[in-house]
C-alpha cells in the first residue's frame, strides 16, 4: 500500500497451482447466473472474522527438534516454543520466548537451532527494529538495531552460518541503508558495506557474500555486480524505472544470476543473466498474459524446484521430480485445498504445510517427506465454519476505453443475488493487486449481506508493463473509472441495487473511496475511507525519507507538483468536498508514515467546515493500518454500524 517494493521473503517457499487463466466460457462470464438461496447461514459476531488465532506463523526449527509459531501472552501475539519428539510430533508444554505486551510480533524466523529473530516496530511507525532470543531462554531479547527512528530489513538470514545474519539499517542517513554483519547472540556489528546515497538494494550469493547492488538516480534504475568483496562495485546496465531487470538470487555456481525481466517484452519473464554481458540468456519460463517472478530452490539439493506467478489465483510450475511427488502426495491428502509449504528442516525432510483455500485460513500440518505422514498442528479459526463462508468468484468486465479488468466478486451465502446491497472494495497500492483466497473483510462483509466487488484497475501488478504503464497520471481519472465502470457492470448485471452501493478501501483504496464520492457523487450511497490520501499535494510531501530516492519516479507515475499542478489539483478529493454527497467514515492510525494524518485530518476538516458530520477513528498507537486486536475490533464493528444505516 503506497510502498516501493520491498525485498522478497526468501524464508516462504512459494504456493501455486499450475492452471491457465480461464476463458468467459470456463467461469469469467459476463452475464452470471447464480442459483437461488437454498439455506440459511450463520450470522457470526463481528471478532469471530478478526480475533487472533490461539496457533499461527509455524514454523520447524532447522534441526527438526523444535516447533516455533504465534500465539497470546501479554495480551499479544508472542513467539512460543514447544519440542517435537522423533517422529515429528509436538510433545509437552509450549512456553512464551518473547514478552511484547505493546503490539504483536510482526513476523519472525529460526536463526539456527537456537535463536529466534523477530521484528517489532513502535505504535505502527514502521522503524522496525530485529531483535534476537536464545531458544533455551537464559536471557532476554537482544535488540540488533536499538536505535531510535531507525528501520532494519534483512539482506541475507545467511542459513549456513548460525551465529550471524547480514542486515541493513539507516542509522547513518534516513534515506539510505548501510549493510551490516551482525552477530546474534551479541548484537555486535561489523560494517561490510557503506550506501555511497543511491542504492536501493542490496544482495548476496550463495556463500551470503555481497555482489548486488541496485543503485537509482530517481528514474534510471542501475543494476551494480562485483566478482568477489575484494573488488568494488561496477554498473553493468542501466534501465528506466518502467523497465525491470529484477535480480531474484544467483545460480548454485555463484556466476550467473536469476531474474524476472520485461526488458524488450510487456511480461516479465524468468531468465538466466550473465553479468558480464548484462544479458539475459535462457529462457526459465514465461507466461503469455501474466507477470512471472517468482522461483523457489532447494538450498539442500542445489536445485530450483518450482516457478510462481499469479493468474485469477496464485499457481505454480513445479521443476524438480521430488518437489512434484511432494506436492502428488500432500494434494491426495489434502483434497480441495490449497497447498503451501511455509516452512522445512535444514535437511528438507520435514515441512509445515498449510492447506487453505477462499473461504477458509485452514489448518497447517508437520509433514515427514519419508513417511508421508501428516501431523496435523490446528485450524487457525476453527470457530468460523467453511460451509458458511462465502466463494470468491473470478469475473471479468470491459471498461469504458475497451480495456478488461479482472476482479473478485463475492456475493453472500443463501441469498438470490439481485439487487443486492454492495461494497465495492479497491484494492491499496495502488501498484498492488488483489487476489483468490480468504479475505476476513470481504468474509465478514459477506456474512452481513453485502455482495462484495474488487477489481484490478489499470496499474495493478502482475498484468504486464502496458498495463500498468496505462495507470501513469491517472489518479482519480482512467484508474477511477475502472472502478466506476465496475459499478456500472454490476448494475447491468441485476446484482446491484443502485441505491445501495458503498465504497471501502485502505491505502490508496482510501485515496479511491474520496475519489469515487467526489467524482462520482450520485454513484455510491456510503462510503468508508481508511488511511487513504486527500491531497496529493501534502502526500507527496510528506513521505517517508527512505521514499526519497523514488520521489522523481513517483512524479512520473503520479505527477509532478509543480509541471501538474493543474492536474492534481483535479484529483485530489479535498478540494472537491462540495461535491461530496455520501455519508463518509474516516479511520486513521496517528503515526502513520505513509499517509500522513493529516490526509485525513483535511477531508474531515473540509468537510464539517460545510457542516457536513464525518465519522472520524484516529488512533494514536497504529500506523498504516490497524494491527492491535482491540482497534480492529472497534474499527470494523463501527464500520459494521455505519454501512447498516445507510445501506
Amino acid at each position: 500500500m503506497l510502498q516501493k517494493p520491498d525485498r522478497a521473503d526468501g524464508g516462504t517457499s512459494l504456493c501455486y497451482v499450475f492452471r491457465s487463466f480461464p476463458s468467459p466460457s470456463r467461469g469469467l462470464r459476463h452475464d452470471l447466473d447464480f442459483p437461488p438461496a437454498i439455506r440459511l447461514v450463520k450470522r457470526y459476531d463481528v471478532r469471530d472474522f478478526f480475533r487472533k488465532p490461539e496457533r499461527s506463523s509455524y514454523r520447524i526449527s532447522p534441526d527438526g527438534r523444535h516447533l516455533a509459531f504465534l500465539a497470546p501472552a501479554q495480551g499479544r501475539q508472542n513467539v512460543h516454543v514447544q519440542a517435537l519428539d522423533e517422529q515429528g510430533v509436538p510433545t509437552g508444554p509450549a512456553r512464551a520466548l518473547t514478552g511484547e505486551a505493546e503490539r504483536d510480533v510482526g513476523g519472525f524466523f529460526w536463526k539456527g537451532p537456537g535463536h529466534i529473530l523477530y521484528i517489532k516496530d513502535f505504535g505502527g511507525d514502521e522503524n522496525f527494529h530485529l531483535l534476537s532470543v536464545p531458544l533455551d531462554g537464559t536471557s532476554e531479547p537482544t535488540d540488533l538495531t536499538p536505535y531510535d527512528g531507525v528501520r532494519a530489513d534483512v539482506v541475507d538470514d545467511l542459513i549456513d552460518d548460525d551465529a550471524h545474519v547480514l542486515l541493513s539499517h539507516n542509522r547513518r542517513d534516513p534515506q539510505v541503508f548501510d549493510v551490516f554483519r551482525v552477530e546474534v547472540a551479541t548484537g555486535r556489528e561489523e560494517l561490510i558495506a557503506q550506501n555511497p546515497g543511491n542504492i536501493t538494494g542490496w544482495a548476496t550469493d550463495h556463500d551470503g557474500r555481497l555482489r548486488l547492488a541496485v543503485a537509482t538516480d530517481g528514474v534510471n534504475n542501475t543494476l551494480l555486480y562485483r566478482d568477489s568483496e575484494a573488488e568494488e562495485f561496477r554498473p553493468i546496465l542501466t534501465t528506466d524505472f518502467k523497465e525491470t531487470v529484477a535480480p531474484l538470487f544467483f545460480t548454485f555456481d555463484n556466476r550467473r544470476i536469476y531474474v524476472s525481466s520485461n526488458r524488450g517484452r510487456d511480461k516479465a519473464a524468468l531468465f538466466e543473466f550473465d553479468p558480464h554481458t548484462a544479458r539475459e540468456g535462457a529462457l526459465i519460463f514465461e507466461h503469455p498474459e501474466v507477470d512471472v517472478s517468482g522461483l523457489a530452490y532447494s538450498n539442500q539439493r542445489k536445485v530450483l524446484t518450482e516457478i510462481g506467478y499469479v493468474t485469477w489465483k496464485a499457481q505454480r510450475q513445479v521443476l524438480d521430480p521430488a518437489t512434484a511427488e511432494i506436492y502428488a502426495d500432500l494434494e491426495s491428502q489434502l483434497r480441495g485445498y490449497e497447498i503451501a509449504l511455509q516452512s522445512e528442516t535444514r535437511d528438507e525432510t520435514r515441512f509445515v504445510v498449510a492447506a487453505y483455500n477462499d473461504r477458509t485460513q485452514g489448518a497447517r500440518y508437520l509433514y515427514d517427506a519419508a513417511s508421508r505422514k501428516l501431523t496435523k498442528l490446528g485450524e487457525i479459526q476453527p470457530w468460523l465454519l467453511e460451509r458458511d463462508m462465502a466463494p470468491m468468484k473470478p469475473v471479468r468486465y470491459t471498461a469504458r476505453d475497451g480495456l478488461k479488468i479482472d476482479g473478485y466478486l463475492t456475493l453472500p451465502v443463501g441469498v438470490t443475488p439481485r439487487k443486492l446491497p454492495v461494497i465495492i472494495h479497491p484494492h491499496g497500492g495502488p501498484w498492488a493487486r488483489d487476489t483468490w483466497g480468504y479475505n476476513p473483510e470481504v468474509q465478514f462483509l459477506a456474512n452481513r449481506g453485502y455482495a462484495v466487488l474488487q477489481m484490478n484497475f489499470r496499474g495493478s501488478t502482475g498484468y504486464g508493463r502496458k498495463f500498468w504503464e496505462a495507470s501513469f497520471r491517472q489518479w482519480g481519472r482512467a484508474m477511477q473509472d475502472d472502478i466506476t465502470d465496475g459499478v456500472e457492470w454490476l448494475k447491468r448485471e441485476g446484482i446491484a441495487d443502485p441505491a445501495r452501493i458503498a465504497i471501502y478501501g485502505g491505502s490508496y483504496g482510501g485515496y479511491a473511496t474520496l475519489a469515487g464520492i467526489a467524482f462520482t457523487p450520485d454513484l455510491y450511497a456510503a462510503a468508508v475511507d481508511y488511511v487513504g490520501v486527500s491531497n496529493l499535494f501534502t502526500f507527496m510531501d510528506t513521505i517517508p525519507p527512505y521514499w526519497k530516492p523514488f520521489l522523481d519516479s513517483m512524479h512520473e507515475m503520479v505527477g509532478d507538483p509543480e509541471r501538474d499542478k493543474d492536474m492534481l489539483h483535479a484529483a485530489s478529493p479535498v478540494f472537491f468536498v462540495d461535491r461530496i454527497k455520501a455519508p463518509l467514515f474516516v479511520a486513521q492510525g496517528a503515526k502513520d508514515p505513509r499517509v500522513n494524518k493529516d490526509e485525513s485530518d483535511q477531508i474531515v476538516a473540509a468537510l464539517r467546515a460545510r457542516g457536513v458530520e464525518v465519522e472520524y477513528m484516529v488512533k494514536d498507537n497504529e500506523g498504516h493500518g490497524f494491527h492491535n486486536e482491540e482497534n480492529q475490533f472497534e474499527f470494523y464493528a463501527a464500520m459494521e454500524a455505519f454501512l447498516a444505516k445507510y445501506l
